[in-house]
């Protein structure tokens, strides 16, 4: 064994008498306190109502982790539905196994709907908060260091990470240490909140382009940490799943950039929203502000 490298918690729970509290739980949720509280100065700063993103959210949150599950356990069915799997482990939340892409997708869902109760256009709520998610990542990935899980490969570095023999591949059970993608992964996410807050200062990222970019510069970091690593992934002509979503995706983020800067220029949304009688009129003036939440506008990003 190296004598430099980071080691790994000796339990991922804390019990406070008899009730557990999971590490990775409460890194999710401290990742989600961040987001929401970023996200909130981003459009209070631009005229929004202060709460606005934190009611929007109570939607996103509960979508997002069932999505996030429900990707991890179709990508990972073995683990659950195989031989010698146990279904109600798919419920086990608290374990790990919460996939970014579904999360993204269905809190999208519930953010929309949040967005269609509150009458704020869908598209400055995702610019508001896109770097405080991508912070909410950061913060969430070091649940994988408590869980010991969705490490690298085998390295030497100094920095490579202790992983107990219980926790350790069945085939590499002499090797100690490994690559900590989860390092990895949440040090490229906080670059990803800075570019993202940088970018938005200094162009025109409305229309949901803030949160386009996120995504784009997000899949090229989850590309290279997904090549790292070990655990087991169904894999199509040599790249993994993640590696070929991550591909889609941001070929996909990229083309909602050039279509909408073609399209939309400025940085305004151009949202309507409607009044209490519910007739739609151009949008209030806190909301004229508010639409900015993506960019464009450098009165302070938070």
């Amino acid at each position: 064994m190296d004598l430099a490298y980071l080691p790994s918690p000796s339990t991922g729970v804390l019990h406070l008498g008899p009730v557990p509290l999971r590490a990775y739980a409460f890194c999710i949720i401290l990742g989600v306190f961040v987001a929401v509280w970023l996200g909130n100065r981003r459009w209070v700063a631009r005229g929004g109502d202060r709460g606005v993103i934190a009611d929007v959210t109570i939607w996103a949150v509960p979508f997002g982790l069932v999505g996030g599950r429900l990707y991890h356990v179709i990508t990972s069915p073995d683990a659950y539905f195989g031989e010698h799997g146990e279904p109600i482990r798919a419920l086990y939340v608290w374990q790990g196994g919460l996939g970014i892409w579904g999360a993204i997708a269905l809190g999208a869902v519930g953010a929309w709907i949040g967005c269609r109760r509150h009458r704020i256009p869908f598209p400055a709520y995702a610019d508001a908060v896109a770097p405080g998610i991508a912070l909410a990542q950061a913060i969430g990935r070091w649940g994988n260091w408590f869980n010991q899980e969705l490490y690298g490969r085998p390295t030497t570095l100094p920095w490579g990470l202790e992983i107990d023999r219980a926790h350790r591949p069945s085939t590499m059970l002499d090797i100690a240490t490994y690559h900590p993608t989860f390092l990895y992964e949440s040090l490229w996410n906080i670059g990803i909140a800075a570019l993202v807050l940088w970018a938005a200062s200094r162009f025109p990222l409305g229309h949901g382009r803030t949160f386009a970019l996120y995504v784009a510069a997000y899949t090229v970091g989850r590309f290279w940490t997904e090549y790292l690593r070990i655990d087991e992934s169904h894999t199509f002509l040599g790249l993994r799943l993640n590696g070929w979503t991550s591909v889609v995706v941001f070929l996909g983020a990229i083309t909602y950039l050039v279509v909408s800067a073609r399209r939309h220029p400025d940085s305004e949304d151009g949202a309507r929203t409607k009044d209490e009688a519910g007739n739609e009129s151009a949008g209030e003036p806190r909301l004229d502000l508010a639409v900015k939440a993506g960019g464009g506008d450098a009165r302070g990003e938070g």
